[in-house]
């Protein structure tokens, strides 16, 4: 035990506190063409200090439980199908971090988290990471999401994960904070900031609440209304949006970029938490 702490020691020093990202990533798209989004990814990226490693929660690693990804080399899993070529030719071999993993669940108290080799990084993860950190230079692990849990559970799971902010670990969520695949307007996919009405409606009562640390109605997002109730049919790609809101502390300040709604039934608004 003592070798494995000496190093942890080593391998995240204490740093000042990292901020924290919620990252719209949208259509996976994303990660082969240049538009308005990656351009957003690319910019904060230069805003924010480099981390020393990367925990992920990404909408497309749902669970029995909740796991944490343990290998040296994580694999790029090309989760999707009916796209280019190309875009299953993508690799984004960033280093894992099992000493990440095993700190990760060493600060979390309220379940048992799991080390896995069974995942690797998801599209939800490896399609915005390879505009933030081309080179693939940051290790990065990924938790997963425990579909038996409610919004309130996640929130505060995700509060323990405080401590990892001043190793010099990048906390990022990785979803979508609008997302109603069933009702998008694909022939609009090329139109950014088209956005029917409930889409709209939702994503700027969202925001006004973020804003206003109104952490109730968002934990609660089902009893807010029809607009929400779109936005939300599922809560894969709304629960890393809670990931990162649960980290905020008081004295930090929220902000808005990529804040384009798309083919009608998607928000790739993202947020950027920073002192």
């Amino acid at each position: 035990m003592s070798k494995l702490l000496n190093r942890l020691s080593h391998t995240l020093k204490n740093t000042d506190t990292m901020p924290v990202l919620f990252l719209g990533h949208g259509n996976p798209m994303n990660a082969i063409e240049e538009n308005e989004f990656v351009q957003g990814f690319r910019q904060i990226a230069r805003v924010i200090p480099k981390p020393q490693a990367i925990l992920c929660v990404s909408a497309h690693w749902e669970t029995r439980g909740t796991y944490v990804t343990a290998m040296e080399h994580p694999k790029t899993i090309h989760d999707f199908a009916g796209f280019p070529q190309e875009l299953y030719d993508v690799e984004y071999p960033a280093p894992g971090s099992p000493e990440l993993a095993t700190e990760t669940q060493q600060v979390i108290g309220k379940t048992k988290v799991e080390p896995t080799d069974g995942w690797g990084l998801d599209h939800g993860a490896w399609s915005v990471l390879k505009h933030l950190y081309p080179n693939a230079d940051v290790p990065v692990v990924q938790m997963s999401l425990d579909y038996q849990q409610s919004p309130q559970y996640h929130f505060e799971l995700a509060s323990q994960l405080s401590p990892l902010r001043n190793k010099g670990v990048l906390i990022m969520g990785s979803g979508n904070m609008v997302h109603n695949l069933r009702l998008v307007a694909w022939d609009k996919m090329s139109e950014p900031g088209f956005g029917y009405d409930w889409a709209l409606e939702a994503r700027d009562k969202i925001k006004k609440r973020i804003q206003e640390g109104d952490m109730h109605s968002l934990i609660h997002y089902g009893q807010q209304g029809r607009a929400f109730q779109l936005a939300v049919p599922t809560p894969e790609h709304y629960l890393p949006l809670l990931y990162a809101l649960a980290l905020k502390d008081k004295n930090e300040t929220i902000s808005f970029f990529n804040d384009q709604t798309i083919a009608g039934s998607l928000a790739m608004t993202s947020v950027k938490i920073q002192k």
